[in-house]
Formats: structure tokens, C-alpha cells, sequence
């Protein structure tokens, strides 16, 4: 039997043990809020994230969202508070999105490539990415975004593997479709955290966000 792939060829179960009673009833849940409260209470431990981490850290915004936002991966504040981008980085996330009116917590729902925080912040690793990734792809299939925003590098490589040797300099500000998500229209932002170490790149980042508000009213998603 080929596996469930959500919806858009997206392959919700493939890297999950059928048979770990705990994991199937994730995949198989069936809302958004049961989805949360099973992984929130499964002590997941599909790699070797789960041996640092605070909190399991699924999202932060609304799952009715039009609008997906993906990052990375959570930090400190994050694993603290069990919230996605509530840091330094996710204030600024905030402000940025606020200056086109887009209220985080009522618009969009952000979530990360991996849901447990990596030693040091360090980038996830391919096994820790593989691990986490069926979570990620059931959300994407019970929110159903039109709009999915990929902040950074590693969130564009992990959720398109086909893009390789790409530069964010010529990915960041433009809108591609993916074959693997039909109906799904992608931006590439660069991370906030990036502008919090290269402030320069906040024209840019500017440049790039008004572009995004212009699609979402040509499109009437706001």
C-alpha cells in the first residue's frame, strides 16, 4: 500500500513505525486540535532531539490561516515556553508582518521544520529532519495553507529538496509553485534572525514583504 500522502503527494507516514500505536493516532487524527494535543502529550522521541528538549513545540498563530509560515527550528525562549518564534527573532517576525497588517496570531499560523530544539541552535540534521517531517506534513494537509512563507535557507531545502546549490540573495522575495503541494503558493523570506545579525538586509527584507502583501490582495486573501 503506498502511503498516505495528505493530499498533494505529501507522504504524511513514510518515516513513522505503523505500527507505534502513539504515532498512528497522529497521523490519523483527524482535526487540527486532536493533532496538537497527541503530539504535545506523545513524548515523541523519533530522534535524538527529544533528549534535550523542554517542550514539543508545534505552532503559534491560528490553524484556520490562509497563511503558513515556516522556520527552522525552535530556540531557548521557544523551548521554554512550548510557543514557535516567541525569541528575538519571532518579535521581529511579528513587527514585519504587522507593517502589512498581518496579525501572528489571528492570520497566519507558524510552525518550524522540526518541533524540538536543536543543542545550540545549531541547523536540524538530516535524520533529526527526516524524523520530524510527517508532523509537518500533517499539518500542512489538515490547515490547508494557500500560502505558504519558507523563512530561511533550511526551511526552502527541507520542504524542497529539489533546490540544491540555490543562494538566498535570488530565492528570498519570490513566489514558486511545487508540484508536491499543488494549489500551494510559495515565498522565500530570509529568517528574522538573519536581520538580527545582518541588519542591512532589512530593505531588502521590506522589499520582499510588500511584495507578498501585494499577492495577498491580488488574490484576495486579506
Amino acid at each position: 500500500m503506498a502511503p498516505d500522502r495528505g493530499g498533494g503527494g505529501i507522504p504524511v507516514a513514510m518515516q513513522f513505525d505503523l505500527f507505534d500505536d502513539t504515532q498512528t493516532s497522529i497521523i490519523a487524527a483527524e482535526d487540527y486540535p486532536l493533532f496538537k494535543d497527541l503530539v504535545k502529550s506523545s513524548n515523541c522521541k523519533q530522534c535524538e532531539l527529544h533528549r534535550g528538549r523542554r517542550n514539543i513545540v508545534i505552532d503559534r498563530g491560528t490553524p484556520t490561516a490562509k497563511i503558513m509560515v515556516i522556520g527552522e527550528a525552535p530556540g531557548e525562549k521557544e523551548d521554554s515556553t512550548g510557543s514557535a518564534f516567541v525569541g528575538r527573532a519571532g518579535k521581529l517576525l511579528d513587527e514585519i508582518l504587522k507593517a502589512i497588517n498581518l496579525d501572528t496570531e489571528k492570520d497566519v499560523l507558524i510552525v518550524n521544520i522540526v518541533k524540538c530544539r536543536p543543542p545550540g541552535n545549531r541547523a536540524p540534521l538530516r535524520e533529526e529532519v527526516n524524523a520530524c517531517m510527517p508532523y509537518l506534513h500533517k499539518q500542512i494537509k489538515l490547515v490547508q495553507p494557500h500560502v505558504i512563507v519558507l523563512l530561511g535557507a533550511v526551511a526552502l531545502k527541507h520542504m524542497i529538496p529539489g533546490k540544491k546549490g540555490f543562494s538566498m540573495a535570488d530565492e528570498a522575495g519570490n513566489f514558486f509553485a511545487s508540484s508536491e503541494y499543488p494549489g500551494v503558493h510559495f515565498m522565500v523570506l530570509y529568517h528574522p534572525a538573519y536581520l538580527l545579525y545582518d541588519p542591512r538586509k532589512k530593505k531588502d527584507m521590506w522589499e520582499h514583504v510588500k511584495r507578498l502583501e501585494t499577492f495577498l490582495k491580488e488574490t484576495r486573501l486579506v
